[in-house]
């Protein structure tokens, strides 16, 4: 029981500034800018460990790399004290493989969320700034599928199809970061 609350608590922290991690590397590659209230939060959370990484780690065209490297390198932390909790079971060299399933669980997790409210907002609040911001980090993952999948009646189903690919994502992940950790 200690074990799956101390699980719980390490997903909430990791998932949290991992997760704040990933949303710098999206703004950032969206060109979306920092002066708002939000991308005030997302640097007061991620500073601490992309800036330092940032003086090691060039950005790569548009992607800010560092990000990339903290969100992955507190799943490291979050997988290697769960290890040591577990009293040492399993095999220490699957870690950065197990850390990197998660980090792409967790950007499906992330996204899942991200689209979720970005469908929601577009039809309550179709004029506000979070919607035009949510609709730049999602456009690149929903552009492909509306050239997939028209219009039904003036209705875009094309959020709800990136859904079920998503949570498809998320299972076949977790299957893979389960048969790795036992």
């Amino acid at each position: 029981m200690i074990y799956q609350m101390a699980s719980l608590v390490l997903d909430v922290i990791a998932g949290l500034v991992a997760g704040t991690c990933l949303l710098r590397l999206a703004m950032q590659a969206q060109r979306i800018p920092f002066n708002q209230p939000l991308g005030r939060f997302v640097f007061a959370m991620t500073d601490w460990i992309v800036m330092p990484l940032r003086k090691v780690i060039p950005p790569w065209s548009r992607w800010d790399l560092s990000s990339l490297v903290a969100a992955w390198l507190i799943k490291v932390l979050q997988f290697l004290l769960l290890w040591l909790l577990a009293g040492g079971r399993g095999q220490l060299g699957l870690l950065p493989l197990v850390s990197l399933v998660g980090l792409l669980q967790l950007t499906v997790s992330a996204l899942s969320a991200l689209v979720l409210v970005y469908a929601l907002m577009s039809w309550v609040q179709p004029d506000s700034y979070f919607l035009q911001m949510a609709d730049r980090l999602v456009k690149p993952w929903l552009d492909p599928v509306r050239r997939v999948v028209p219009l039904i009646g003036g209705v875009d189903l094309a959020p709800l199809v990136l859904l079920l690919v998503l949570q498809l994502a998320g299972m076949l992940l977790a299957g893979l970061q389960a048969s790795w950790m036992y």
